[in-house]
C-alpha cells in the first residue's frame, strides 16, 4: 500500500486478511509482520498438506475480500514456498573486466546450459549489475526548444517498438512482416529526433546526455572481497539432489573454458556432501554389523556351516527388503538404510533360534531334512510372535502427527 505508515497497513489491510484466511483448511500457524507500505502475511499448513491445494484456497480468500481492502493497493502477491524450493548448490562468480556484462555472459553461457539439466527446476542469479540506459535532460535546452520531459518520454517509446506491417503472400506461401525499429545500441537513441521548431532539426542529444551504464545496485554482492554474484540452483520436486549436483559438477569445467579469463567461479554449497556423508555412515555401520554378526556368532556356535547359514539370512532380507523399495519407489536413503541395519539383529536373532533347535534334531538321530521341518514347525510361532514384538514398538511411533509419524511409518514398514 504505496504512501501508509505501519498502522494504516495493520488495520486496513493485514487484520482483514488474517481474518478470512484462518478459515483455510490444514492451516498451523498464521504470523504477519506489517511495515510502511507493505503487509506480508506467512501462512505455515500442516505438514504432508498439498500445497497447491493451499495456494488455490488463499486466491479465493483474497479475491473474496479484495472489496474490503483500499482501492490504491496494489494487488497482493502470493508465493509459495516448501523445503524443495531450497538451493541444492549454489556458485559465487567473480569478475573483473567483465563485471558490468555479467548478467548477460551467465545467462548465455551458463544458465541457458545447466537449465536442461534433468532435475534442475531453476537456475537464479543473484546480485548481477543490470544495464541501465539513462537520458539526462538539461532543463535550460528543453525550455529553450519548449519541450517537456512527457514529450520526449513518449517519443522515445514511440520509436523504440517493432510494429507488425501485415502479411505478404508469395506463390503459396505467406510470411510476416514487421517493422523492425528496438533500439540496437545506446547511440542510436543520439539521434532520434523531437522536435522540427523554427525548420531547424533537433535530436535528443541536443538537449540530453545518452549515457550508457548500470542501474543503481540495491544489493552489493562481494566473494572473498572482490565484486561478484551468486548462482543458486533450485531442483524440481521429488528430484534426486546428489545426482543433480553431481552432473552440475561435471559440467562446470567445460562451461568454464567459453566463459572469459576473468570470470571465476568458486563453489559455496552443494547439498549433496551431507546425504553422502550419512548414507556412507549408515552403510557403513550395516557392514560391520554384518562383520561382528559372523565374529559372534562363530565364537559362540564353533561350527563354520552354521555361521555361513545364519550370515546367508542378512543378504536374503536385505535382497527383500530391496524389492519392496522398487515395488514403492523408494531409494537408499536415511530412513530406508537405518531399518535395515535394526532388521539385520532381528532376522539374526530368529536364524540362530531356528538353527539351534534344527542342530538339536540331527544331534538326536534325525536326518537334516526331517529335522529342519520339524525344528522349524516347533519354533516358527515363537519366532514370528517375537519378531511381530519387536515390530509392534513402531507402531505407537507411526501414529505421531506429523513428519515424525509419517518417517517413523516407513521405518516400520521396511523392517516389516
Amino acid at each position: 500500500y504505496p504512501g501508509a505508515n505501519a498502522a494504516d497497513i495493520e488495520t486496513n489491510i493485514t487484520r482483514v486478511l488474517e481474518d478470512n484466511l484462518n478459515t483455510v483448511s490444514n492451516l498451523k500457524k498464521l504470523t504477519s509482520k506489517s511495515q510502511d507500505n507493505v503487509s506480508m502475511i506467512t501462512v505455515e499448513f500442516e505438514y504432508g498438506s498439498d500445497l497447491n491445494e493451499g495456494a488455490n484456497e488463499i486466491r479465493d480468500v483474497v479475491s473474496r475480500v479484495q472489496s474490503q481492502l483500499p482501492d490504491d493497493i496494489d494487488y497482493p502477491t502470493i508465493f509459495k514456498f516448501s523445503t524443495s524450493m531450497i538451493p541444492v548448490m549454489m556458485l559465487a562468480v567473480t569478475a573483473e573486466e567483465s563485471y558490468p556484462a555479467l548478467n548477460k555472459i551467465l545467462d548465455d553461457k551458463l544458465v541457458n546450459v545447466l537449465n536442461r539439466v534433468d532435475g534442475v527446476g531453476a537456475v537464479s542469479i543473484i546480485g548481477a549489475p543490470e544495464r541501465e540506459v539513462q537520458v539526462n535532460v538539461d532543463p535550460a535546452k528543453l525550455e529553450a526548444y519548449n519541450l517537456t520531459v512527457e514529450q520526449l518520454g513518449q517519443i522515445i517509446a514511440a520509436e523504440n517498438v517493432n510494429i507488425p506491417s501485415g502479411t505478404i503472400d508469395m506463390g503459396n506461401n505467406t510470411f510476416n512482416i514487421k517493422a523492425d525499429g528496438e533500439f540496437k545500441l545506446s547511440d542510436e537513441l543520439r539521434k532520434v529526433v523531437v522536435s522540427n521548431a523554427g525548420g531547424r532539426t533537433v535530436r535528443l542529444s541536443d538537449v540530453a546526455q545518452i549515457r550508457d551504464t548500470l542501474e543503481k545496485a540495491t544489493m552489493d554482492e562481494r566473494v572473498n572481497g572482490q565484486r561478484g554474484v551468486r548462482v543458486m540452483f533450485q531442483k524440481q520436486s521429488g528430484a534426486n539432489t546428489v545426482n543433480i549436483v553431481h552432473e552440475i559438477q561435471s559440467r562446470l569445467p567445460e562451461i568454464q573454458k567459453t566463459l572469459p579469463k576473468d570470470v571465476k567461479m568458486e563453489l559455496i554449497f552443494e547439498g549433496s556432501q551431507e546425504i553422502t556423508d550419512a548414507i556412507g555412515s549408515l552403510s557403513e555401520t550395516i557392514l560391520y554389523a554384518f562383520i561382528f554378526v559372523v565374529l559372534v556368532v562363530m565364537a559362540f556356535l564353533g561350527r563354520w556351516r552354521a555361521t555361513l547359514i545364519i550370515c546367508m539370512t542378512i543378504p536374503v532380507s536385505l535382497i527383500c527388503s530391496f524389492i519392496y523399495l522398487f515395488a514403492t519407489g523408494s531409494t537408499l536413503n536415511i530412513i530406508s538404510l537405518s531399518s535395515l541395519s535394526i532388521a539385520i539383529g532381528m532376522v539374526v536373532d530368529d536364524a540362530i533360534v531356528v538353527l539351534e533347535n534344527i542342530t538339536t534334531h540331527i544331534e538326536r538321530g534325525s536326518n537334516p531334512k526331517e529335522a529342519a521341518i520339524y525344528a522349524t514347525n516347533e519354533v516358527w510361532l515363537s519366532v514370528i510372535a517375537t519378531t511381530l514384538v519387536v515390530v509392534a514398538v513402531f507402531l505407537p511411533l507411526t501414529m505421531v502427527p506429523g513428519m515424525a509419524g509419517i518417517l517413523f511409518r516407513e521405518l516400520g514398514w521396511i523392517v516389516t
